[in-house]
């Protein structure tokens, strides 16, 4: 038997008694509640944290012996707010995108993802899943915020988006064929078998989920967002390889038959989606398969084709003028017909921080403001997959907490005001903002 000197007895007694010092014990009294499950309101809730997670919701104001309350009775409160469709790395500066193409490197990009992650998590939103990114520089910013080096949302990440040659994914697109460089090709798949590899890669790179293009788009040169560019085969590859594996498939589709084929072959969430019709709501519906409508990205770059079509790559600006508007008809008309809604702006257009601006195009669009909040709090975290941690003010769950100053339900455009953040019982922002 091991006998330990007095010295190493005092030692291991101060480390614990250090630990319990660490331990911290806060209670928040909201005036008004919406806790990301129940659609009903609930006033003057006590929300109890131990350290980084919610240990208790119980009516009233308590007042626990040794804890540090924080005043929010003036206040609704809410779980941190979730993004679905994030870019965080992108960055519109209203320059020549073909220019910034062949001069800005992955480098210029990791120094402004960390003040748009800053702004991202003071804007409310405690959680992001980023669907494209260079995977060196997203995985790394990820892990960089968990250690608490860099202040910005959880990160659920999917590395850069896979699609085929001439796609629109592939960074060649328009320039000259005689141009190349040494990584563009590297996410480029045209074969069931080049998918399954790059899953597997990004995989063991570290990403969470997986971004395919079976559709053309809107941003990218000369391909067309109404026709299926990926075939079916490719599709199926990358959605059977990523489930085996545990992650799940955004895929970005604005076609009628890209939608349907990919929702057939069991995609987890349709981005944009601009041209499903009835039969495509169906088969999401039928499938449990999740929109992410991003109408905040569809009305700024119509916004922008109206008004400085030189900052969008070439035919961008013809091909925003017809989608975008489509983005708010779908919303509605999926909404209505029972499909899944997921928050997600599509972010990197507009400026990082704004994220909020979404709830009121929702809103515009059919949905009532409770269920654009559901959207963007318990229905975000069911689509990420993290429902346990995420999403909800519920015992068990990350203190991941916002507060505005009205109410949200009868003013949407509260949520863009922000007072209040609290990311795993770490508080960013605010601290009274409805105190007495």
């Amino acid at each position: 038997m091991r006998h330990w000197g007095a010295a190493a007895a005092a030692a291991i007694l101060g480390l614990a008694t250090a630990q319990a010092a660490a331990a911290k014990d806060v209670v928040i009294h909201a005036g008004r509640l919406i806790d990301g499950v129940s659609k009903t309101e609930r006033t003057q809730v006590s929300i109890l944290i131990h350290d980084d997670r919610i240990v208790g919701v119980e009516p009233g104001y308590a007042a626990p012996a040794g804890a540090e309350v924080i005043d929010l009775t003036n206040a609704t409160v809410l779980p941190g707010l979730i993004d679905c469709h994030d870019h965080i790395t992108a960055t519109h500066d209203k320059g020549n995108p073909v220019a910034e193409a062949v001069t800005r490197t992955a480098f210029d990009d990791a120094y402004a993802a960390v003040g748009s992650a800053h702004d991202t998590l003071l804007a409310g939103f405690t959680t992001i899943r980023d669907v494209g990114a260079d995977p060196d520089v997203v995985i790394a910013l990820k892990k960089a915020i968990n250690k608490g080096e860099v202040v910005g949302p959880r990160m659920f990440v999917a590395g850069p988006p896979l699609g085929p040659t001439g796609g629109h994914g592939d960074p060649a697109n328009g320039f000259d064929p005689e141009l190349s460089h040494a990584h563009w090709s590297d996410w480029v798949i045209d074969s069931p078998e080049q998918a399954r590899l790059a899953v597997r890669k990004l995989r063991r790179m570290g990403v969470d989920l997986i971004k395919i293009m079976p559709s053309g788009g809107v941003l990218s040169i000369g391909d067309d967002p109404n026709l299926q560019l990926m075939t079916d085969d490719e599709i199926k590859a990358v959605i059977d390889t990523a489930h085996a594996l545990g992650m799940k498939v955004a895929a970005h589709a604005h076609g009628k038959q890209a939608i349907d084929h990919t929702v057939m072959l069991g995609v987890d969430s349709i981005e944009h989606g601009s041209f499903a019709d009835a039969g495509s709501h169906a088969l999401m519906k039928q499938h449990g398969t999740y929109l992410v409508p991003t109408m905040l990205v569809g009305q700024t770059v119509v916004d922008i084709a109206l008004t400085h079509p030189e900052e969008l790559n070439p035919s961008s600006a013809a091909k925003a003028l017809v989608v975008g508007p489509r983005l708010r008809k779908n919303l509605g008309d999926a909404y209505h017909a029972g499909v899944k809604i997921a928050f997600g702006t599509d972010q990197g257009l507009a400026p990082h921080g704004t994220n909020a601006k979404e709830f009121a195009l929702m809103v515009a669009a059919g949905m009532t403001p409770m269920d654009a909040i559901i959207a963007a709090t318990g229905s975000a975290a069911d689509l990420i997959g993290d429902t346990a941690d995420i999403g909800s003010i519920q015992k068990g769950r990350y203190a991941d907490i916002v507060a505005v100053k009205g109410d949200p339900l009868a003013d949407v455009t509260e949520l863009e005001r922000v007072t209040f953040v609290m990311k795993g019982g770490k508080v960013f922002k605010g601290g009274t903002p409805g105190a007495r």
